[in-house]
């Protein structure tokens, strides 16, 4: 059985799970849901994913949701030992880098790109976006420090921890508004989309 994604590309956690499994080469097919496109609040979503959220991922009998989960997953069962290592030092550095994109660095992105792109212009709050800006600029600083020395988001090799914190990189790279200069920031998101398994995901626009 050819593995299911449920979710529509404009969201940010369904773009990583696209991205995760082109990377890893499967086979797939997905499903539009979420927003205008509905299908989350039927029965049958709901028995998937009581949370009435995408993205959903079938893979035969199993079913899983959370973003990063899901990645997580794919790059486990269909990846090799640089998308998910297999040394427990360097599969938590990975996994640190995950929950920090959750916890961190979309918590404060957000609401500067909620009001950029999903409210209308007459209806826009400058506070919001300052906020957000304030919180998140301090965020994409300390990552790039942290990529001033190393290619990828764990050292030497391209790995599941790139996948997520890129997404976000991307969207607010996005936004209609200036940004500082952050050079080792901008040449890791650079050679991520050099990579061809981001085709149909990190070049196309936010919504």
């Amino acid at each position: 059985m050819t593995v299911h994604i449920w979710g529509r590309l404009s969201s940010l956690n369904v773009r990583k799970v696209v991205w995760a499994a082109q990377e890893t080469g499967i086979a797939f097919t997905r499903s539009d849901a979420g927003m205008a496109f509905g299908v989350v609040k039927t029965p049958e979503y709901l028995a998937m994913n009581p949370n009435a959220l995408v993205p959903t991922l079938q893979d035969g009998d199993f079913t899983l949701w959370e973003s990063n989960a899901i990645v997580r997953y794919l790059c486990a069962k269909y990846g090799n030992e640089q998308l998910y290592p297999q040394d427990l030092a360097a599969r938590f550095d990975a996994e640190r880098w995950m929950d920090w994109q959750q916890t961190t660095l979309n918590r404060e992105s957000g609401g500067a790109f909620l009001q950029w792109v999903r409210t209308p212009a007459d209806k826009r709050d400058p506070a919001v976006i300052s906020r957000s800006t304030a919180s998140t600029e301090p965020a994409l600083a300390q990552l790039n420090t942290h990529l001033a020395d190393r290619a990828w988001m764990c050292g030497e090799h391209f790995s599941m921890a790139d996948i997520p914190v890129a997404c976000d990189v991307h969207r607010w790279f996005a936004l209609p508004q200036p940004r500082p200069a952050w050079p080792h920031l901008e040449r890791w998101f650079a050679a991520i989309l050099e990579r061809p398994a981001t085709r149909g995901v990190l070049d196309l626009p936010i919504s």
